[in-house]
């Protein structure tokens, strides 16, 4: 073991939130700090962030821990960091911020995939990323960048993504990890970039913006000087560069079994659905593209997952609604006190009431569809559906939507591990179960994303022998009841499925006619 301590710290930085983890070498939770990571958005499909702000978070994120946990430098043996996937943060050759980093909800470059999607481009790419590539990804925003704004390509020396921007921070190392490296840019049976995908996009000019891949699971680069005394740790702890936040939430949440074959989802901000795959090169890609097939650390192995651009940002949504309505009778209530209403009420609307699909996020939908179009919709309606009946519309669209999700992956597998603020609910639980039709394995671990970048450092100072010796430490003993299917929901959830997927595969013309509307 190359780090002294018996601590590894998971830090993790959302869209909206950046927390610090601390466990122990079992993989418990000793103690967590978080701080808002505040977010701009404007019309025409902008999301940025203030890179320098991010950093300043999290490096107080860290402080914060080091405040709850004591003598936390000298019993830290590494930090491992991840963070919100796509999007694309630029350095200059000094290392400093050329724009704002641009989020995965920044749906600028919509235009450009539509037209990769026309030229072949898409279809090009996809037979070696399996991305099914859309307008958050970074190919896409690079694309529009050179066509819109070349100056600020010119002065741009690396192109991040927010974790390598971070890790840079802690290492002064240049690097993004594999798991995003490759489904952007290369090709996920060799975990390489491929010159191919950067041809078929029209990038190849473009490559001296990418920067190396590490896998942070057999890699650690020391906490420079600077960083230590920021973040109050001790200068040459171990830093990891965990995958992107999907992968290293699914690995803290379950999603590795070497027994079986399981799935995994993550219903938080946005929806990710997840099959285990132990062999790239055993993967069949779909015919159309659409999703992720991203490296696993795990060596050979990827997962493959479907991703609704919103999952619960639709039940804040709804709740703001009925927060909004009663403001109209001077009753103000917060937030989390409405949604914690709501939910304990869902169950009390009627199943199947109306049907409601979750694209309520101006960038459209990404999975297992891509098109930037589409908008959210109830469908259905009729003069007795209620209050009550629509919550629970939205609930089950978020089940519904995952069930088109691992539908185009091919089948659900025999057990889904669930991970993200949804799953916090027990309305939603017996919802999704019973959708899907097969068992939800419930997890006490509550930070499941902070926990799987701490895996793969864990496994990097050696600690851990392999992810397998891991994972039976840290993941097994957190695995809990499984929430059972309700059949007689599950008969009526098979039979409106279809409906719910031809209604919406009938809509993409209307979509277009209300976007020309909008952006005429």
């Amino acid at each position: 073991m190359t780090g002294a301590g018996e601590l590894i710290i998971g830090l993790d930085a959302g869209t909206s939130v950046i927390k610090a983890v601390a466990f122990d070498t079992a993989g418990r939770q000793v103690a967590v700090a978080a701080r808002p990571n505040v977010y701009d958005q404007r019309p025409g499909g902008v999301a940025e962030q203030d890179m320098a702000r991010t950093w300043t978070t999290a490096a107080e994120v860290l402080r914060l821990l080091g405040e709850e946990v004591p003598d936390l430098p000298r019993r830290t043996a590494a930090l491992a960091v991840t963070g919100q996937g796509d999007g694309t943060w630029l350095i200059d050759e000094k290392g400093e911020p050329v724009a704002p980093g641009w989020l995965w909800l920044d749906s600028r470059a919509a235009g450009i995939v539509d037209e990769l999607e026309r030229s072949g481009a898409r279809r090009a790419a996809w037979r070696y990323t399996g991305c099914g590539l859309n307008a958050c990804q970074q190919n896409a925003h690079l694309l529009w960048l050179r066509r819109h704004q070349p100056e600020t390509l010119a002065r741009a020396a690396t192109a991040f993504h927010c974790k390598d921007w971070l890790h840079l921070q802690l290492t002064g190392v240049r690097a993004t990890d594999r798991s995003e490296g490759t489904f952007t840019f290369g090709d996920f049976r060799t975990r390489e970039y491929a010159d191919e995908v950067l041809d078929a996009l029209g990038l190849a000019d473009l490559r001296h913006l990418l920067p190396p891949m590490l896998d942070g699971s057999t890699t650690t680069h020391p906490l420079t000087d600077e960083a230590a005394a920021a973040t109050g740790l001790r200068a040459g702890t171990p830093v990891a560069l965990g995958f992107l936040d999907v992968v290293c939430t699914a690995l803290g949440a379950g999603i590795y079994d070497a027994e079986r074959r399981v799935g995994c989802s993550i219903v938080g901000s946005t929806g990710m659905h997840m099959r285990f795959q132990p062999d790239a090169g055993q993967v069949e890609l779909a015919p159309v593209p659409s999703g992720y097939t991203m490296p696993f650390p795990v060596p050979g192995s990827v997962v493959q997952m479907q991703s609704n651009m919103a999952a619960t940002i639709n039940v804040d949504w709804i709740t703001d609604r009925v927060r909004e309505a009663a403001s109209l009778f001077g009753v103000e209530a917060g937030r989390s006190e409405a949604l914690k209403l709501l939910d304990g009420r869902v169950l009390d609307g009627r199943p199947g009431a109306a049907l409601y699909h979750p694209y309520i996020l101006e960038a459209g939908e990404r999975g297992p569809f891509v098109d930037s179009d589409a908008r959210a919709m109830f469908s259905g309606l009729s003069n007795r559906v209620g209050l009550l009946d629509l919550v629970r519309a939205v609930y089950e669209g978020l089940a519904f939507a995952a069930r088109d999700c691992y539908a185009a992956m091919g089948h659900v597998p025999e057990e889904i591990r669930i991970a993200g603020g949804a799953a916090r609910s027990r309305a939603f639980k017996k919802i999704m179960a019973s959708t899907l039709g097969v068992p939800l394995r419930e997890s006490s671990r509550e930070e499941a994303g902070a926990a799987g970048a701490a895996m793969m450092a864990a496994c990097a100072i050696g600690m851990h022998p392999d992810m397998a010796s891991c994972a039976a430490s840290w993941v097994t003993p957190t695995l809990g009841d499984t929430v059972a299917p309700d059949p007689e929901l599950v008969a009526l959830y098979d039979r409106l499925f279809p409906v719910y997927r031809a209604t919406r595969e009938a809509m993409p013309g209307v979509w277009r006619q209300l976007a020309a509307v909008e952006r005429p």
